[in-house]
């Protein structure tokens, strides 16, 4: 509970030298063109190491991008880390893919997803893919780096970003 507290207090006294520096940048600032979480539906949270999470998927997918399919899957779930697909076909639209092939593509990406870990799925009507399990990608990332399939500078850039952020996942 003391480290809460704590870590509550750092991020306000954060907040506001962020607030102050931006009221100096820009002084005449309309607040109203910024988009403010906690005004607005429509919000997700996600690891603050997110793009370099999104940078290790891509790299250990063979050319095929997972990034777009992944993030779509993370900006729908919440809390529970839980995920319906009700329509193939929308999902594989948000993550990019238009052509006649878009929910193979999908289906495709959504299975390397499974085989690295950052998914689990169950079937259902829609598919293989109706029901998706979002797992810790923190702990995703550090299990492909034991197996030896994440590069060591990648890894230890990732451990340096967490040590920045007071993420203690691993």
């Amino acid at each position: 509970m003391a480290t809460a507290k704590k870590s509550s207090r750092t991020n306000q006294r954060i907040a506001k030298k962020q607030l102050e520096l931006r009221g100096k940048l820009w002084p005449k600032l309309d607040r109203g063109k910024l988009w403010d979480r906690n005004k607005t539906a429509g919000f997700t949270s996600i690891p603050r190491a997110m793009p370099l999470i999104l940078k290790v998927m891509d790299e250990l997918s063979s050319s095929k991008p997972l990034s777009k399919t992944y993030l779509d899957l993370w900006c729908r779930g919440f809390d529970e880390c839980f995920v319906t697909i009700t329509s193939p076909a929308e999902h594989a639209f948000y993550a990019g893919f238009s052509s006649q092939r878009a929910e193979t593509t999908w289906r495709d990406r959504m299975r390397r997803l499974v085989d690295l870990g950052f998914i689990e799925t169950k079937p259902g009507p829609t598919g293989d893919y109706h029901y998706v399990l979002l797992l810790n990608p923190y702990l995703v990332v550090k299990k492909l780096f034991d197996d030896g399939r994440v590069s060591e500078a990648t890894y230890n850039a990732l451990c340096d970003r967490m040590q920045h952020i007071g993420a203690k996942d691993f």
